[in-house]
């Protein structure tokens, strides 16, 4: 199945950042991955750790609730994640960043969906740059009502 992504980027560009949808100086030719975000939300001081950062599990949490939401455009029926593969942490997200999960079908097996899920932080301070933080590969599986792994079918 080849690869999807929700929307449009119009979002994306319409924000009141001077730099939005520009990627930090530092990665290059990095971009922002095309389409809507499948998730976005502001993150809180309930989410930080020792460090004042926000907690990596908070962040592999709402990688997990995106890549059910991709895989649901897959499958009609209930999923689980069976795996979290090349989780990179690659910069802190900070209290007040406005983080974006981007997702893409990766691959369609029998009863697996593959999700890449690209997280995004939009930083609240200056130079409000946008930058890459977090990357991971999800496998959900679709179950029964007894947790049983059953075939893929229509989103």
């Amino acid at each position: 199945m080849p690869s999807r992504s929700a929307g449009s980027r119009a979002s994306r560009s319409s924000s009141k950042s001077p730099s939005a949808g520009k990627a930090a100086a530092g990665d290059g030719a990095l971009a922002l991955p095309s389409g809507a975000p499948t998730l976005r939300r502001v993150t809180t001081p309930r989410d930080t750790n020792l460090m004042g950062t926000v907690f990596g599990g908070a962040i592999l949490a709402e990688i997990d609730l995106a890549a059910a939401v991709e895989a649901h455009k897959t499958h009609a029926g209930s999923v689980v994640t069976v795996a979290m593969d090349k989780v990179i942490f690659k910069r802190p997200v900070f209290v007040g960043d406005l983080i974006s999960l981007y997702t893409r079908t990766v691959s369609v097996g029998t009863t697996s969906i593959t999700v890449h899920v690209s997280v995004w932080a939009d930083r609240r301070r200056p130079p409000h740059e946008s930058v890459p933080v977090t990357e991971a590969t999800v496998t959900m599986v679709a179950v029964d009502e007894e947790l049983r792994p059953v075939p893929v079918r229509g989103g």
